[in-house]
């Protein structure tokens, strides 16, 4: 049986592009780092790569990146870290929770939680333990809604009234389409509540749960002639803010019971599980949920009210609101804050009817949401086909990409661009979405559907109009986003004063090439340390260890090693911590790996480190191109392992003697 340094599990609420591209992102930050590493991902499809008990067992560290379940507790005792999957989207990102999880302390928690911009703490967040109970509901709602919203739209085909039989449209196949896409979308509140219950309470909380769900849906049953609670009469529902309200509720409650019966016999764990913890939690949890219905049934309406007052204020205020939180966070919090309430209006608006004011207000809400979530794919899209020289290879495959994630209304495929760049990528996302929401509402589109992007353009009112305004907001968000690239790249050609000079020592290729490999104990040369530098910026570090690469017949062309040396930090910085920073360049005018050393006592500023402290040591790798996915990795994790080790850094810190530095730095290498 195979073992693995590190075991993690990643899970996003939608389960379609966040699991998996944090799953990327630790793959990729463990190869750096010279482990081996197994992720488990819980995805839309369900479980997969599931982790078995002796990996578990066998792991030095585990790292959880999730917003919903993913049964921590199967971890309990093994140094962890547990984040929201958000935090690991980047190779540097997830390389810190690799470090964290490796530095960090075993112990019977389910969860020890690093805080990844700061320090490890030993336990999660309250916010975070809160969302991840959420995102667990939210996550298994969203395809009750996909797929009872987008058969509703589909059974409109036939026409707006086709599933009535009174109507001189009715066709039966609409009808029975309308009625399975209508029970689906009236399973989204339970289901909601139920698994934001079972994320708290496990197994036994999804019986509370359903019933807080359901009663969400109804209200209290009141008789109309009497005034009085009657099972017969008919309540106002509270909608999804109760289904929330209930699956806290039913959650805590399991709990609060488990320690009440926690007396008991052993014997009696069978009877807890099929009798006692439904039975009393149902009773709890049903009494609670009626009695606050009326204040929930208000503050559901308070909700809607405000919505559309927003819309009362005009098309941009509303739209503004829509496009900002939609494209704030791609697929986070906020972004599913918008689409939940956007499908919740839908649901509304459904159940009203066509025709009606919160048909037609809930539709409209629908569609601004549905467009502000396809704008952002579509404009990294845009960006990377008009700019693609400003681009790498990589950003412009994955460019191309999201024109057939953001066609399907799928956002997160944006999110790599955005975390490179937050400012002003954010911005102008935001702004693009903004754009797309503002002239969806002054367009008067509706969207009956919640999700599907242009695969349900058939039953979108003003559909052409719809993809006008998405196109324009991509159009325009994609023309900021090439212009900032254009500057970014330009401003990273330019190179300090001395580097032409230095391109003129260029030493033949056929020498470079022919020049002895150093053996591995002797990889970094005496020549190739450099103490007692002092360097204005980054930049001016990097084009001095340019210009000496060219002079060590290392390379052939200083100006083409600073632009890989930039063209790297432009993907993220390399920076480090205490002081290290590891840049590394590839590319064909490098002739042989090596490593060259500059140290500034005094420390470069102005180079992104995760601690913030400036660099007092650069130790700068130069990659052959050909040998990129080779040697590259192999010093690259060579060194970052040993940056972990607090002798190690002392000792190179603190010498100002080449020839010690060369042989502490070499004694790692081998």
């Amino acid at each position: 049986m195979a073992k693995f340094d590190i075991i993690a599990a990643t899970g996003c609420p939608t389960g379609i592009a966040h699991t998996f591209m944090a799953k990327e992102a630790l793959e990729k930050a463990a190869a750096e780092r010279g482990l081996t590493i197994k992720v488990e991902t819980h995805g839309q499809v369900g479980v997969e790569n599931e982790l078995t008990k002796s990996e578990i067992a066998g792991a030095k560290a585990v790292v959880v990146a999730a917003d919903k379940d993913v049964q921590a507790e199967r971890f309990a005792g093994k140094p962890m870290v547990s984040v929201g999957v958000s935090k690991a989207l980047s190779v540097e990102a997830a390389g810190k929770l690799i470090d964290h999880a490796l530095a960090a302390k075993g112990d019977d928690t389910v969860a020890a939680a690093a805080d990844v911009e700061d320090e490890v703490e030993e336990k999660e967040s309250i916010g975070h333990v809160i969302y991840k109970h959420l995102m667990n509901g939210v996550s298994h709602m969203l395809v009750f809604v996909v797929a009872g919203g987008v058969l509703t739209a589909v059974s409109f085909l036939w026409g707006i009234t086709s599933f009535d039989s009174t109507a001189a449209d009715y066709n039966s196949f609409a009808a029975m389409l309308k009625i399975i896409g209508g029970i689906a979308m009236n399973l989204m509140v339970p289901v909601l509540s139920a698994y934001i219950a079972e994320s708290i309470g496990k197994r036994p909380a999804l019986v509370p749960g359903f019933v807080a769900g359901m009663i969400a849906i109804q209200g209290l049953p009141v008789n109309a002639d009497t005034g009085m609670i009657d099972a017969g009469g008919a309540g106002v529902g509270f909608g999804f803010l109760g289904g929330i309200v209930g699956g806290f509720l039913a959650g805590y409650v399991i709990l609060l019971l488990e320690k009440v019966f926690a007396g008991l016999p052993k014997n009696l764990d069978g009877l807890k599980a099929i009798f006692l913890y439904p039975l009393f939690s149902t009773a709890i949890v049903g009494l609670v949920m009626l009695g606050i219905s009326g204040p929930m049934a208000a503050i559901n309406t308070a909700m809607m009210d405000f919505l559309k007052g927003l819309s009362a204020s005009g098309a941009v205020v509303l739209g503004l609101a829509i496009g900002c939180m939609c494209a704030f966070d791609m697929g986070g919090p906020v972004n599913k804050a918008a689409y939940v309430t956007g499908t919740a209006m839908l649901t509304e608006a459904l159940a009203a009817g066509v025709g009606t004011d919160t048909y037609n207000f809930g539709t409209n809400f629908m569609a601004a949401v549905s467009a502000a979530c396809i704008v952002p794919p579509l404009i990294t899209t845009f960006a990377v086909v008009v700019g693609k020289k400003y681009f790498s290879q990589e950003d412009h495959d994955a460019g191309v990409v999201n024109l057939i994630l953001g066609c399907t209304h799928i956002t997160e495929g944006a999110i790599p661009f955005m975390t490179k760049n937050i400012w002003p990528v954010m911005p102008i996302m935001m702004l693009g979405s903004s754009i797309a929401s503002i002239l969806t509402i002054m367009f008067n589109v509706h969207d009956p559907a919640p999700h599907g992007g242009f695969l349900v353009l058939p039953v979108v009112e003003n559909g052409p109009l719809w993809v006008l305004a998405i196109l324009i907001g991509a159009v325009v968000g994609g023309i900021l986003f090439v212009a900032f690239k254009k500057y970014d790249f330009e401003k990273n050609q330019k190179t300090t004063p001395d580097a032409p000079a230095a391109k003129s020592v260029e030493a033949p290729k056929a020498a470079a090439v022919e020049a002895p490999k150093a053996e591995a104990a002797d990889f970094v040369k005496v020549e190739n340390v450099f103490v007692a530098e002092d360097f204005a910026s980054r930049d001016e570090a990097l084009s001095f260890v340019s210009n000496q690469a060219v002079k060590a017949g290392i390379a052939g062309d200083a100006d083409a090693v600073m632009n890989a040396f930039l063209a790297r930090e432009a993907e993220g910085t390399t920076g480090m911590m205490e002081g290290f920073a590891i840049p590394h360049a590839k590319s064909d005018a490098i002739t042989e790996a090596a490593v060259i050393v500059v140290k500034d006592d005094s420390g470069v500023t102005g180079w992104d480190t995760m601690d913030g402290a400036p660099v007092n040591v650069a130790i700068a790798l130069l990659i052959p191109g050909a040998q990129a996915g080779t040697t590259h990795l192999k010093i690259l994790s060579k060194v970052a392992e040993a940056l972990m080790d607090e002798d190690f850094r002392a000792t190179v810190k603190g010498s100002t003697d080449a020839a010690e530095i060369a042989k502490t730095i070499n004694a790692r290498l081998v």
